[in-house]
C-alpha cells in the first residue's frame, strides 16, 4: 500500500556550524558594544558639558559685573573689594566652580574673571574618561562711555554743596579717565543757572550766554515784545533797571566732550556759584547736556554709533524758576529784568496784561513741562538720564526728577536723593557703579590679561 503521506527527510545542520555562527555574532557584539556605548556617552556627556559651560559662563558674567561695581571703591583693585565681590557672586551662582583669575583687563578700569569647573562624565568612563573641565571668562567695566555732567551753579549751591559736587565729579572723572591708560570714554560739562554760557563759534555766535530761543544774551531783548504792556519804553540799560550789565560771565562755560582728563578736570574745578546771574532753568541745562552727547550740531563730538553708552547726570537743588519768579534780581513791577536775566520766556507767543500772566513761574506748568520735554528728547536720542536732587525736596520736585530719570519700570534706579552736601560723593559713586555694570568684548578687554 502506498501511504497518503510521505515524510520528507529533515535537514540536520552540523552542530559545529551553529556554534561558529553564534560565536561570530558574539565577537562582533563584543567589538561594537564599546563603540556604541562610547557614541551614546559622547552625546550624553557632550550635552552635559554644554549645560555646565553655559551655567559657568552665566556665573562668570555675573561675577565680572559684580566685581566691576566695586571699581568706584577699589579702582586699582588693590583693596580686595573687587576680588571679594567676584568670589561672593561665584559662590552664589556656581559654588562648585573655582575662580582662577581676577585681574585688570586691557580696557581702562575693567576687571576680567576666569573660572573653571569639573564635570563628571556619565558614560564616557567606558573609555576611561571620568571627568572633564570647562572654563569660562568675562570682563566688565568702564568702556565706550560718553558722560555729560549737567550741574546747577546757582547761588544756593555756593560753598559746600558746589565744592562737594566738584570733588564728586572729579572722582568720577578719575574713575573713567584715569591717569594711566588710554580711555575710550569722553566727559563733557553743562553748567547752568537761568541760562547757559557758550564759547565763541559753537553755534555761529560770539562767546556769551544764550537765551532759551538760542539767541545771544546781549541786552537787546529788553524791548523784544513791543505789544506787551509792561515792556521797557525808554530802552533803559540793564543797570538803570537795577540789573547788572554783566550777568553772564560769572556763569561757568559749557565744555564739549573730551578724552583729555586734565582739560575736563580744569573745567570742573573752575565751576563757580557766585556772581550776578540767577534763575534755575533746568530745561536749559538738560538741553545743552543733550547737545553735548549727540553728534549733530551745535556740538559734534558725540559718537554716531551704538557702541557708546551715553549718560546725562543732572544735579540741582532748586525748583525750576527764572528771574521773574524769584532770586536775587527778581522784580514784581516789570518783566524787563525777567527778559534780561533768565530768558525762559523768549519765544513764547502771546500778549500779557500783567507780568504775572507769563506762564513760567516757580512750579508753573511751562517751565516744568519744558524740563520733562528736554529729558524725553534725551531719552529718545538713546541717552540715559540720571537725576540727583540735592537738599530738601517737596513731592512735586521729587516727582519731576523721577520722571526725568531713565529708571527701569517699577524702580527709581536712576534717581538719587542727596539730602546733605556730604551725600553727594556717595551718590556719584552709586552712579559710577551702574556705569561700570557692562560686559566688554573679550577680544579687546582681555588685552591686558595674562
Amino acid at each position: 500500500m502506498i501511504s497518503r503521506w510521505s515524510r520528507r527527510p529533515r535537514c540536520r545542520c552540523p552542530e559545529s556550524g551553529s556554534r561558529g555562527t553564534r560565536g561570530s555574532v558574539a565577537v562582533a557584539l563584543a567589538v561594537a558594544l564599546p563603540i556604541v556605548v562610547a557614541g551614546a556617552g559622547l552625546a550624553v556627556d557632550s550635552g552635559k558639558m554644554y549645560v555646565a559651560h553655559s551655567a559657568l559662563q552665566n556665573a562668570v558674567d555675573a561675577s565680572a559685573l559684580a566685581g566691576s561695581m566695586e571699581l568706584p571703591y577699589d579702582p586699582d583693585m588693590d583693596k580686595g573689594l573687587v576680588a571679594a565681590a567676584v568670589d561672593d557672586m561665584m559662590a552664589k551662582n556656581y559654588p562648585e566652580a573655582t575662580v582662577k583669575k581676577v585681574q585688570p583687563g586691557g580696557e581702562v578700569r575693567s576687571v576680567c574673571v576666569t573660572a573653571e569647573a569639573d564635570v563628571d562624565m556619565a558614560l564616557m568612563g567606558v573609555l576611561g574618561i571620568n571627568e572633564e573641565t570647562v572654563e569660562a571668562s568675562a570682563c566688565a567695566g568702564f568702556n565706550n562711555l560718553e558722560i555729560a555732567l549737567v550741574i546747577d551753579t546757582t547761588g544756593s549751591m555756593n560753598g559746600a554743596p558746589l565744592n562737594n559736587t566738584k570733588d564728586a565729579a572729579e572722582n568720577l572723572v578719575d574713575l573713567v579717565l584715569p591717569e594711566s591708560g588710554t580711555a575710550s570714554t569722553k566727559v563733557g560739562l553743562a553748567p547752568f543757572r537761568g541760562k547757559v554760557h557758550l564759547p565763541a563759534g559753537v553755534d555761529g555766535l560770539e562767546e556769551g550766554c544764550r537765551n532759551v530761543d538760542g539767541s545771544l544774551n546781549d541786552g537787546s531783548l529788553l524791548a523784544v515784545y513791543e505789544d506787551i504792556k509792561y515792556r521797557n519804553p525808554r530802552d533803559w540799560s540793564l543797570s538803570q533797571l537795577g540789573v547788572p550789565d554783566d550777568n553772564c560771565s560769572n556763569i561757568s562755560m559749557v565744555k564739549e566732550l573730551t578724552t583729555d582728563r586734565d582739560d575736563i578736570l580744569a573745567s570742573i574745578n573752575a565751576l563757580t556759584a557766585s556772581g550776578n546771574a540767577s534763575g534755575t532753568v533746568i530745561s536749559e541745562g538738560v538741553k545743552w547736556g543733550t547737545h553735548l552727547l549727540t553728534p549733530e550740531a551745535p556740538y559734534t563730538q558725540g559718537a554716531d554709533d551704538d557702541s557708546y553708552r551715553k549718560i546725562l547726570i543732572v544735579l540741582t537743588d532748586g525748583d525750576t524758576e527764572d528771574g521773574r519768579c524769584g532770586g536775587k534780581y527778581e522784580r514784581s513791577t516789570t518783566p524787563t529784568c525777567y527778559w534780561s536775566n533768565a530768558f525762559f520766556g523768549v519765544g513764547l507767543d502771546g500778549e500779557y496784561s500783567s507780568p504775572d500772566d507769563i506762564p513760567t513761574c516757580k512750579d508753573g506748568d511751562a517751565m516744568n513741562q519744558a524740563m520733562l520735554d528736554e529729558a524725553q528728547k534725551a531719552k529718545d536720542a538713546g541717552i540715559e538720564v540720571f537725576t540727583i536732587r540735592y537738599g530738601t525736596s517737596d513731592s512735586t520736585d521729587e516727582s519731576l526728577m523721577k520722571q526725568m530719570a531713565s529708571s527701569k519700570e517699577g524702580t527709581d534706579d536712576h534717581y538719587f536723593d542727596a539730602p546733605s552736601a556730604n551725600d553727594i560723593d556717595e551718590v556719584f559713586k552709586k552712579i559710577g557703579q551702574q556705569l561700570g555694570l557692562r560686559l566688554l568684548p573679550l577680544e579687546t578687554a582681555m588685552g591686558g590679561s595674562s
